[in-house]
């Protein structure tokens, strides 16, 4: 390995390292209570040093929230093999839960940490996130075209859907009833049971 090389892998090393240590801290003492100062002091490093990556915290935060997203979007696209396009619309549904219980800190700041930022909130494109959305619209509207929910928009349907979802992820992470203890171990009947019964309501009401 050159010096360039050498160099460019310790830049996107300690990038990551200060990812990791804010990530840690936003999650544990919310993000109001961490400073720059605070994740320098957790890498072992001057506050200097951050600055030479990111403009400020609202730059790390929203850097997070892209690699989340990118990871949910991965996660989507893994079970577009799917050929039938309801089954398909099921998967991924299983495929959500699973991103938001395998990557739990990366849920809690894209979805429940209140994030006071001015770049998230000014931002009216996010690759990550709408590229999320489109493909769950572009499924959704895979189900229409073949005849399933009809009268139904599908940014509604997918706003429902989403909502559903992120509702049973957020019972799991927090414990936050009965329910997600009850269904520990078995999310995807959970959540086959949950669109099982949205889909039977939806083509009811038609």
């Amino acid at each position: 390995m050159g010096i360039a090389e050498r160099r460019q892998k310790e830049k996107a090393e300690m990038r990551q390292n200060i990812l990791d240590a804010a990530m840690d801290l936003f999650v544990s003492e919310g993000f109001e209570n961490v400073s720059i100062r605070k994740i320098a002091e957790k890498i072992e490093y001057h506050p200097s040093t951050i600055y030479l990556y990111f403009e400020d915290k609202d730059s790390i935060i929203f850097e997070l929230h892209n690699i989340g997203f990118m990871k949910l979007l991965e996660k989507q696209m893994s079970i577009q093999n799917v050929a039938d396009p309801v089954e398909r619309l099921f998967a991924h549904g299983r495929a959500y839960l699973e991103f938001a219980l395998e990557n739990q800190h990366y849920y809690d700041i894209m979805f429940i940490l209140p994030n006071p930022t001015i770049k998230i909130a000014n931002c009216p494109r996010w690759e990550g996130k709408d590229r999320a959305y489109d493909l769950l619209k572009k499924n959704i509207d895979q189900c229409m075209d073949a005849g399933h929910f009809s009268g139904l928009t599908d940014d509604g349907l997918a706003f429902i859907l989403w909502s559903l979802m992120h509702g049973i992820a957020s019972l799991h992470i927090r414990r936050g009833v009965v329910l997600a203890e009850f269904y520990e171990g078995q999310t995807s009947n959970l959540v086959d049971y949950s669109l099982t019964m949205l889909h039977t309501f939806v083509e009811k009401l038609m």
